[in-house]
């Protein structure tokens, strides 16, 4: 089993040194002010130099594209695969450290991040043209532009793709787009959204083709709606898009090509979404044992501190208990990392099963240790209880990932 190196150490001092002077300060405007989280977000990626890192990686890579569209042969770096399994690791810690970091306050900035920065411009690297990749994914990476990936719709929920009635009808030399979007991270300010629907050629919905479009914001028939109040998440925006005959070239089709398959990309997407929770289950059941041990310290009942009462105990040692295996899920996504492997799309769902849960289960534990303390606001553990929740709800519920690790059980 890992632990954090040296380095990656001092990466959380930073980052926590961080948090402190720019998000603390300012929590209440985050979560209750209606004060978008992107500036700060930028702000964090120039300090830590993230823009610059993402630059010189999207410049490698279109570089290659290049090479490989020009028929030039492919320059190779050689180095040890040791050296280069070791990299990888320390590449996805240096990205799980700041989430977990992040979760302690604000859960909701790392999945604006992660929607803007992770699904939206990884659909568009995936499966996207170089010249597409060029035009929207590098000021996705950046946090130049906000980005957001919207596939549910009201009424689909679980089913996103059985219940899709969002449609891109042909129409000349490009396509006219329909349909509603809700719930949708960061869709009240996305510059750049990737929206999914089905190609309607006049035959029956289960029939048609699932294909991907890329959107601008302000494009004509495109809405956006303000912010919707939620139960949690306050920090990240989320809202309804609607198409009302929005007309757009091909080059907006992703891949430029109806033969890029959506569905098999929209799973790829989940999966990496699912394992993600892990390192934010992490950051918020770390945030309530370490407020959760403080009160116990000092809050006095029948003439001594709460710590010493059994009933306490046992729920601090079975928050302790959760903390230690959502570290060794975490460290486990690392060790694949490290090998080159990718988890199963059934692992995923049972990480994220198991993540949710248990975040869910510690939060409440720690609202109840508190007593009516913990209901108020002033005390943090609400805040975090309430973000907790959607943990069991996005990127599939708890029942989605029950039923497809089932079946991968059945069918082997």
């Amino acid at each position: 089993m890992i632990q954090w190196s040296e380095q990656h150490l001092m990466m959380q001092g930073a980052v926590r040194r961080f948090i402190q002077d720019e998000i603390v300060p300012h929590i209440d405007e985050f979560e209750h002010g209606d004060t978008p989280p992107y500036e700060v977000l930028r702000k964090m990626f120039r300090s830590f130099g993230i823009d610059e890192i993402a630059r010189e990686r999207f410049r490698k890579q279109i570089a290659a594209e290049k090479r490989a569209a020009a028929g030039e042969p492919a320059v190779t770096i050689r180095e040890p695969k040791k050296e280069g399994s070791e990299a990888a690791a320390d590449a996805l810690a240096m990205q799980l450290i700041p989430i977990i970091e992040l979760c302690h306050y604000c859960p909701g900035m790392v999945t604006a991040l992660g929607v803007s920065v992770g699904l939206t411009s990884a659909a568009i690297l995936s499966k996207g043209t170089t010249a597409q990749k060029e035009r929207w994914a590098l000021d996705l990476m950046t946090l130049d532009k906000i980005g957001a990936w919207a596939i549910t719709e009201p009424g689909s929920g679980s089913d996103p793709f059985g219940a899709m009635k969002s449609t891109a009808r042909r129409d000349g030399d490009g396509y006219v787009l329909n349909g509603n979007k809700t719930f949708i991270t960061n869709g009240p300010y996305a510059d750049t959204i990737v929206f999914i629907c089905r190609l309607d050629e006049g035959n029956p919905p289960a029939e048609r083709k699932v294909l991907t479009f890329v959107l601008d914001r302000g494009m004509p028939g495109f809405e956006q709606s303000r912010p919707v109040r939620k139960m949690g998440m306050h920090s990240s925006p989320t809202g309804d898009l609607f198409l009302s005959d929005v007309r757009v070239g091909k080059e907006h089709l992703l891949g430029e090509t109806e033969a890029v398959t959506s569905r098999a990309g929209t799973k790829d997407t989940f999966s990496s979404e699912r394992t993600g929770v892990s390192a934010m289950a992490l950051g918020i059941v770390e945030q309530c044992l370490r407020t959760c041990v403080e009160y116990a310290r000092t809050r006095i009942a029948f003439g001594r501190p709460i710590g010493e009462f059994q009933l306490i105990q046992l729920k601090l040692a079975k928050m302790e208990v959760a903390r230690m295996n959502l570290q060794n899920l975490v460290f486990r996504q690392i060790e694949l990392a490290a090998s080159g492997v990718k988890p199963t799309f059934a692992e995923a769902s049972a990480v994220k099963l198991y993540s949710a849960q248990t975040a869910m289960e510690v939060c409440l534990e720690a609202v109840q240790l508190h007593g009516g303390n913990g209901y108020t606001a002033e005390y943090r553990v609400e805040q975090l209880c309430r973000d907790a929740k959607v943990l069991q709800i996005y990127g599939g519920t708890d029942e989605i990932q029950i039923s497809q690790i089932a079946r991968s059980l059945l069918s082997n």
